[in-house]
């Protein structure tokens, strides 16, 4: 469960409205939010920052503000530059964008900051996208049916073009990944990252602190696969300011890339041009975490153990350090520069998703059938999850 608590803009927020969130997001320079309540209201609060709390002006705002153009479009992710500027995704998987925009990370055809949300349709009409990712000032899209997407700065090739030309509208990201279906994307300031079904990472734009992984410094206009990991199954891949993690579908961490305050967790602030196996206490990852714009890293373990390592408070810590947080997204809350969050979080609930993966809902069905063979039924969003089988036996 995550405690808003733990993030100081919440405290301008009255007691009787943090009842009703449902999902947040703290942006910016930690002095921004944006959180959807029970009934899909949209509210925004802060110092709104090139106009990045989408209220039609930037004007700071101590109470928090609806967004009408917002509410009821059923919120599934969120993902924010350095500007900042904002990207949002729907339910039914259409792209708002808002914010900064000098650089044309909007995807509108424009460099002007645009007040308030406004659809980025233009080569993404009937595309469902289903995940975000945004850089500095670049943003990427995935689609339903494995396409990418990308726009914005591309000073050092991060939107993935094969040119450093900025991109002002959606454009597909090819090359290599013509025929390839992504399942996975990140960004880091100014690199790119996406996981292919198979599990293959490729990786493309800024690399000059390795941050690429693919054992050299240059940039990398296309997307490139990195070579070292082949025969690796990659499930998760997330990017901080200038260094990358990467979870494989045994559990073990990969990182690379900057290091200059451990944040690679190798026990020492030596770059890495390669990825490089990162072992926690002999645990199994299920979940890493960073965020584009600080050098904070984080996992949790199949027990449930969260560790950190990296940037802390001003202080560098080398190897991953076991925390009394029970979720990754506090570590960022407590030691992050800026605290913001690394993804849009839901509040105040059980994330049953990842339960099995952890053997909760195992020890759940195990529980359920002391008394003799049964068969566990749970209604997770509305869509029915079935563990166990009639004699008992654990799925």
């Amino acid at each position: 469960m995550v405690d808003v608590g733990k993030w100081p803009i919440f405290a301008l927020c009255p007691q009787e409205d943090l009842k009703l969130i449902r999902k947040a997001c703290v942006f910016g320079s930690g002095n921004e939010v944006l959180y959807i309540t029970k009934n899909d209201e949209v509210f925004v609060m802060g110092t709104n920052s090139s106009g990045c709390l989408g209220t039609g002006d930037a004007q700071s705002i101590i109470d928090p503000r609806c967004v009408s153009v917002l509410s009821g479009k059923k919120i599934e992710s969120l993902s924010c530059g350095s500007g900042p500027h904002v990207v949002i995704i729907t339910s039914d998987g259409e792209v708002y964008s808002w914010g900064h925009n000098a650089y044309s990370q909007l995807g509108n055809g424009s460099t002007n900051q645009a007040l308030i949300p406004c659809q980025v349709s233009t080569n993404l009409v009937n595309k469902k996208v289903v995940s975000v990712a945004c850089g500095s000032h670049h943003s990427m899209v995935s689609t339903s049916d494995g396409e990418l997407y990308a726009w914005g700065y591309n000073n050092s090739g991060q939107v993935g073009s094969g040119s450093t030309a900025n991109q002002p509208i959606p454009r597909r990201v090819t090359s290599c990944l013509q025929n390839k279906i992504v399942v996975g994307i990140a960004c880091g300031q100014m690199s790119s990252m996406a996981i292919v079904d198979n599990g293959e990472v490729y990786a493309w734009g800024y690399n000059g602190n390795g941050q690429l992984g693919l054992g050299s410094s240059g940039n990398q206009p296309t997307p490139c696969r990195i070579a070292t990991l082949q025969g690796i199954r990659v499930e998760q891949v997330v990017c901080g300011y200038a260094h990358t993690l990467a979870l494989t579908d045994e559990g073990v961490m990969y990182a690379w890339g900057a290091n200059s305050y451990g944040q690679l967790g190798t026990g020492n602030k030596s770059n890495q041009a390669y990825p490089v196996q990162v072992c926690v206490d002999r645990e199994r990852i299920v979940e890493i975490a960073a965020c584009h714009s600080s050098h904070t890293s984080a996992a949790k373990s199949q027990s449930g153990q969260v560790f950190m390592w990296g940037q802390c408070r001003g202080q560098a810590v080398i190897s991953p350090h076991l925390t009394h947080f029970s979720c990754t997204d506090d570590v960022f809350a407590c030691f992050s520069t800026p605290a913001i969050m690394w993804r849009l979080l839901s509040v105040g609930l059980l994330e049953l998703a990842t339960l099995y993966r952890e053997n909760r809902l195992k020890q759940l069905c195990q529980q359920s059938i002391k008394q003799g063979p049964g068969r566990l039924l749970l209604q997770i969003l509305h869509k029915p999850y079935d563990y166990g089988y009639p004699d008992g036996r654990l799925c």
